[in-house]
């Protein structure tokens, strides 16, 4: 932030610091359950690390019942890490969880190492990443969220004095040490915060007309959920050619993402990329992104996609559920899962998958297995227009002919000498249009 006095240079510190990975060793804690679901956890955690820009040189897994509250591990695990830290010449450790401050500084100094968590791993990821206005603005309040409790400074050496007359001594009650320098970081990141805020509402406005202009004309709305990494960005391209990012990455796509898609039937609906899913994801993001939710939110048709090669699919898709439970979504918004990577998925899983879950469509982007399916299942699950109709429309009104084509359901078409013989479904509104131009009489 410009014009913050905390430095690491100066006499406080900042504990939240840009992130410069090269050379890990990661650290998790299993608490409860088998070690397994630690393995998985700390495997996701390397896949985090890698793609933040570090190469993962080891890790290291500790049974606890809870964290030590002095070094989150033992005193004898983390002499174990310490050693293997050196060993490898590693010059950062993450740990698979949210460390309190006295934590961190505490293992930091067993280690002789940086040490970060898990939060301030995720929250990299996602500053580099970020490319809209909006989505730079929600990762700039996350991490000032997360930074906010992590500055200190120490006693008198962090003092300013009052300016002005109460400088000189003058005044009851205004002698004394004035504002500290650590106070007045924490009022400008406060200001910051609260002038993200604000600008972030405004840019949530301007979102929603978008979002009720699409909703006045009736355009349905398919919005792509899942883990990350899960193969989202890839099938919206193969169902919309709309170009978006595809990498092999986790977070890659950030930012919603909105493509107009076409269902076997000529129906148009709108396709939204949304970002991916992770555990244990940030309090602070999950907030700061309340913006892809509201999108999930409006759907008329969730299309959740599933990586059907990873080790814990099922996991995932629970992973997905419980971030999707503290969003407002219709209780009969239809979920469509897709399973995608067939390609490269083991056949055992897959049939287990299918099994647990029988409405499931199996996709690859890459072969293109199961996409007309898919296909067919959106339009199958998307609402229809409930306004049939069998009538003529006169050739000079082709835009209302091309809104039906739009926004409703053909059943069967024509051509008379007066017009266009249209037999079809329609929404209320062009059902209105009709009238005011006197092709239909009102109902």
């Amino acid at each position: 932030m410009a014009g913050l006095s905390t430095e690491l240079a100066d006499v406080s510190e900042v504990e939240y610091r840009q992130l410069r990975l090269e050379r890990v060793v990661l650290v998790g804690l299993v608490t409860d359950g088998d070690m397994t679901a630690g393995e998985e956890s700390l495997r996701e955690l390397a896949a985090l690390a890698e793609t933040a820009g570090s190469h993962v040189l080891d890790g290291v897994l500790q049974r606890r019942h809870i964290p030590d509250p002095a070094t989150y591990l033992g005193s004898g695990k983390a002499a174990e890490l310490a050693d293997l830290v050196a060993a490898h010449g590693a010059d950062t450790v993450i740990v698979d969880s949210e460390l309190a401050p006295s934590q961190r500084r505490a293992l930091e100094d067993v280690v002789d190492v940086k040490v970060i968590d898990r939060t301030a791993l995720i929250l990299d990821i996602f500053a580099q990443h970020a490319k809209s206005r909006e989505g730079k603005a929600q990762v700039e309040l996350a991490q000032l969220e997360y930074l906010l409790p992590r500055l200190r400074g120490w006693g008198e050496s962090m003092s300013r004095q009052a300016g002005g007359r109460v400088a000189g001594g003058e005044g009851i009650g205004s002698r004394g040490p004035g504002e500290t320098k650590i106070e007045l970081d924490r009022r400008r990141i406060r200001q910051r915060m609260s002038r993200l805020r604000r600008d972030i509402e405004h840019m949530k406005n301007s979102r929603n007309t978008r979002r009720h202009s699409r909703r006045r004309h009736r355009v349905p709305s398919v919005v792509v959920v899942g883990y990350t990494n899960a193969g989202k960005s890839s099938l919206m391209n193969v169902l919309t050619g709309a170009g978006v990012l595809v990498e092999n990455a986790l977070f890659a796509t950030l930012d919603p993402t909105v493509r107009r898609a076409e269902t076997p039937d000529g129906r148009h609906y709108t396709l939204t990329d949304t970002v991916g899913f992770v555990r244990n994801l940030p309090t602070q993001l999950v907030e700061a992104f309340r913006s892809t939710l509201e999108e999930a939110a409006d759907a008329d048709v969730l299309l959740h996609v599933v990586d059907a090669a990873h080790d814990d699919p099922v996991g995932q898709i629970d992973a997905v559920h419980e971030v999707l439970s503290g969003v407002d979504i219709a209780p009969d918004t239809p979920e469509l899962i897709v399973l995608a990577k067939a390609d490269i998925a083991d056949p055992v899983t897959v049939a287990t998958l299918r099994s647990k879950y029988p409405n499931s469509v199996l996709v690859s982007s890459v072969t293109g297995l199961g996409i007309e399916e898919l296909q067919e299942r959106i339009g199958e699950l998307l609402p229809r227009p409930d306004v049939e109709i069998d009538l003529v429309i006169p050739y000079d009104r082709g835009d209302i002919v091309s809104r039906i084509h739009s926004e409703g359901e053909i059943l069967a078409q024509d051509h008379a000498a007066d017009g266009t013989h249209l037999h079809a479904r329609i929404t209320p509104e062009i059902e209105g249009m009709l009238v005011a131009a006197g092709i239909m009489e009102a109902k």
